[in-house]
């Protein structure tokens, strides 16, 4: 039975660019309608929900507004024959956290066609330690496979790789066979994603190539790019013979600089990735292999729990590019 009032994180905007966060209980009356309405044990935390919290215009529509594009937890009620009261379930991405309030909330009240019932083998922590970013990897790793970059075809380059996607890439690529090659800003970070499963961290400048050479020399059978801009130009021009980047990150650039002959003269495929509204039939097989084949043992290496309380210093750590791996909320907490 929903309460009254549900805790939650809200982004408000006090002033013609003043945007104020705060953890703050609201009337129930104000989650929007939905076919489902599910008590929330763990959000997740996300670039494009930093975006949110900060009041980024092509994220939060209107104001008020609650982030979180990940949600996990239990259905309260339901107008759906699907789901019924009792049922773990979760929501990653569609609208969820951008044109509707999200899962830093005590209870989010979606369509039930967003939703994936809890895979077996994964807690509801389990999943929320993947989120987005490990459906995302998981999208991404399909997309190599599925233009035959197999294990055998040699290096495969991740790029952020401390980033929620990108470690999640490394760990998952490495658990499957892949000779995984880590790029990475943060050298200090370098054993850590060794760790994870990458045989070699490489530094950004150690792949960037501002040059207008429209090859470079071919040294990967695949990529997985979270970065764009002169990354993603950079990967396209050093791909080997019928590679293929999987392309799914803008925080270096959306403007790709590369002319077309990686495309005529290797054969090279870019694949673009996007996970908020890719389609359930493709969501569920992602979601049974890292919940299967994929399974991880554990995901303590790369995610951290914290409460609603602790999201504004987390949301400054990602704003600043200081955050690494996954971080889990608890919003019971």
């Amino acid at each position: 039975m929903l309460p009254d009032t549900f805790r939650c994180y809200l982004v408000k905007k006090t002033g013609k660019d003043q945007i104020e966060s705060v953890v703050e209980v609201r009337p129930a009356h104000e989650l929007p309608a939905g076919d489902v309405l599910i008590e929330v044990a763990y959000s997740s935390v996300n670039y494009k929900d930093t975006m949110a919290a900060k009041g980024h215009p092509g994220v939060a529509r209107k104001f008020p507004h609650v982030p979180g594009i990940d949600a996990a937890g239990t259905v309260v009620a339901s107008t759906n024959s699907d789901y019924q009261a009792g049922d773990q379930v979760l929501v990653t991405s569609y609208e969820l956290g951008v044109e509707r309030w999200g899962g830093w909330s005590q209870y989010v009240r979606v369509s039930a066609d967003w939703i994936v019932p809890l895979p077996q083998g994964l807690s509801l922590a389990d999943s929320m330690a993947l989120g987005t970013a490990g459906l995302t990897a998981g999208l991404c790793i399909r997309a190599l496979q599925h233009h035959d970059i197999r294990p055998d075809a040699g290096d495969v380059l991740v790029t952020g790789a401390t980033g929620g996607v990108g470690s999640l890439a490394v760990v998952l690529l490495a658990r499957i066979g892949y000779t995984v090659v880590a790029v990475s800003g943060k050298p200090d970070r370098a054993e850590w994603l060794r760790e994870l499963g990458a045989s070699k961290v490489l530094g950004r400048e150690e792949v960037l190539d501002d040059s207008k050479r429209p090859l470079l020399k071919a040294r990967w059978a695949g990529a997985i790019d979270t970065v764009g801009g002169t990354m993603l130009a950079s990967l396209l021009r050093s791909v080997k013979n019928e590679g293929c980047v999987a392309a799914c990150g803008v925080v270096g650039g959306a403007e790709v600089g590369t002319s077309v002959y990686p495309f005529i003269l290797r054969g090279v495929t870019l694949r673009g990735v996007d996970s908020a509204w890719c389609p359930m039939q493709r969501r569920r097989e992602v979601w049974d292999l890292l919940s299967g084949d994929w399974r991880l043992e554990s995901l303590d290496s790369i995610s951290e729990t914290i409460g609603l309380d602790d999201l504004t210093e987390k949301v400054e750590q990602l704003h600043t590019g200081s955050h690494v791996g996954r971080t889990i909320v608890d919003v019971r907490r």
